[in-house]
């Protein structure tokens, strides 16, 4: 079976958030399914330099405003088509927005252009790469199921991933005249969303499965408080719609065996974590204390996150003796009240605004606790990072934060299955008692152990989810097959 994935984003070339790193991880689980992934992205300067040697696989002659070519090649590891297009892509930093940290103008037809090449390898522009199921990922990529709907043409499967409902891909009407689709499609049956253009919207009317990345987030997208205006669709079509949780790479997510952490361990040799708690304070310039309860926030710094809330919690988290590490990118107003409140507790609070992802490999393995404060999480990726590496999860009880953390209940607890904390989202005095009862529980050694071991024995790779997909995209071609046999 072969599977042509969509996607804005993919680790090791570039990354953005979790996306990229879902993007990245599944084609390597898939494989052992016997389904042949390649990854179609955008031809960034950081993609475009980590692509290997590579051939023409297609040409256009003008792809929004000027020609373009298609590669097929490598990079980290994995076998991607890369869009050629220097006039849609060839701008450094940040894939989305630009130095003035807003949107780039031409957002609209950059993502077009990713879905519309892609439609166009689905439907035969490639001939050693005819895929049986294209598979976008966000609005990014939320108009794959719309070209290959409204082409005409004998096309492939289609499946688009919700990765967050908060990013749906809306723009004016009047763009809706250059992306090459028939006037029928700007309808409530395809991309028109209240006036707008919806390119996500499209995505979930047209394609033939929906997936989110939890169980617990498929239900949250059906109900006003999580579809963000899109829920009644999605209802709609429930019956194609399911939750399959993500996984993380544990070749690169290894305590055993981390080239970016001083001192590796396993929990046969948890001891040796305390060296990496040190390391950790030392990077940060958090007081030398090998006793103190290190919490580390690694995000992005949004209202989503609960970045606010945290911020109103942190005298209840020096209260309790605690050390909070921080590190994160996001929001203008969010970032310089982290960094004043570091300054106001120095060797108490430390905040790196920034991407850094060996820092915050060493936040995993030396922190104690990892706070998610989210009000709403589609998965969330860093708990799953922290179970790996013994740092107990202290999660709000939503999406897939809900769906990987076990609850240090009584009943839990005395069952001896707790892997973390779990507090009700969206509330400062929820985040403030979670804090509290973190505290607690760290002090009894015995409980903390267990629970760190809990977490580390968890099964957190992407092994179950990719049978999931698989069996999603087997499921899907034999009803394709049914249908036109009928």
């Amino acid at each position: 079976m072969r599977v042509l994935s969509a996607a804005s984003e993919i680790y090791p070339l570039i990354k953005t958030g979790g996306l990229a790193d879902v993007v990245g991880a599944l084609p390597r689980a898939l494989a052992a399914e016997g389904v042949a992934v390649c990854t179609l992205v955008p031809g960034y300067p950081a993609v475009m330099e980590a692509l290997g040697s590579s051939t023409v696989a297609h040409t256009l002659p003008n792809l929004f405003g000027a020609p373009a070519r298609v590669l097929a090649g490598s990079g980290g590891g994995l076998d991607l088509f890369v869009i050629d297009a220097p006039h849609l892509f060839g701008r450094p930093g940040n894939p989305y927005i630009g130095p003035d940290r807003t949107d780039w103008p031409d957002n609209a037809f950059r993502f077009a252009a990713l879905s519309r090449v892609a439609a166009e390898i689905g439907l035969g522009a490639v001939d050693a790469f005819r895929p049986d199921i294209v598979h976008g990922h966000d609005w990014q990529a939320g108009l794959v199921p719309a070209y290959l709907h409204y082409s005409g043409q004998p096309r492939p499967a289609t499946v688009i991933t919700v990765h967050n409902m908060a990013f749906q891909g809306q723009f004016p009407p009047d763009v809706f005249a250059g992306l090459g689709l028939p006037p029928t499609a700007f309808s409530i049956e395809g991309l028109e969303y209240y006036g707008m253009v919806g390119y996500l919207k499209a995505g979930l009317q047209l394609a033939d499965r929906i997936t989110s990345v939890s169980p617990t987030y498929a239900t949250e997208i059906m109900t006003p408080e999580g579809g963000m205006g899109l829920e009644g669709l999605l209802r709609g079509r429930s019956g194609v719609l399911c939750g399959i949780l993500n996984g993380i790479d544990e070749a690169i997510w290894n305590p055993a065996a981390d080239p970016m952490i001083p001192v590796p361990f396993d929990l046969q040799s948890l001891n040796r974590r305390a060296a990496n708690t040190r390391a950790l304070q030392e990077r940060l310039a958090l007081h030398p204390d090998p006793r103190a309860l290190v919490f580390a926030v690694i995000s992005r710094l949004s209202w989503q996150k609960g970045i606010d809330l945290l911020l109103d919690a942190i005298p209840r988290l020096l209260e309790s003796g605690a050390q909070l590490a921080l590190l994160g990118t996001g929001d203008a107003m969010l970032e310089p009240a982290l960094e004043t409140a570091a300054r106001a507790h120095p060797g108490r609070v430390a905040c790196v605004i920034g991407q850094d992802e060996a820092l915050a490999h060493l936040m995993q393995a030396g922190a104690a606790a990892l706070l998610v404060a989210s009000r709403f999480e589609p998965c969330g990726l860093s708990q799953l990072c922290a179970l790996r590496y013994g740092a107990v999860p202290v999660v709000a009880r939503t999406g897939g934060l809900a769906d990987t953390v076990i609850d240090a209940n009584e009943m839990a607890m005395t069952a001896g299955v707790a892997t973390g904390i779990q507090f009700p989202p969206g509330s400062k005095e929820m985040l403030d008692a979670a804090i509290r009862r973190t505290a607690a529980i760290f002090e009894d050694n015995e409980a903390w152990l267990k629970m760190q071991a809990n977490g580390m024995r968890t099964d957190v790779s992407w092994r179950r989810p990719a049978k999931r997909y698989a069996q999603l995209y087997r499921d899907l071609l034999n009803q394709r097959r049914l249908e036109q046999a009928a």
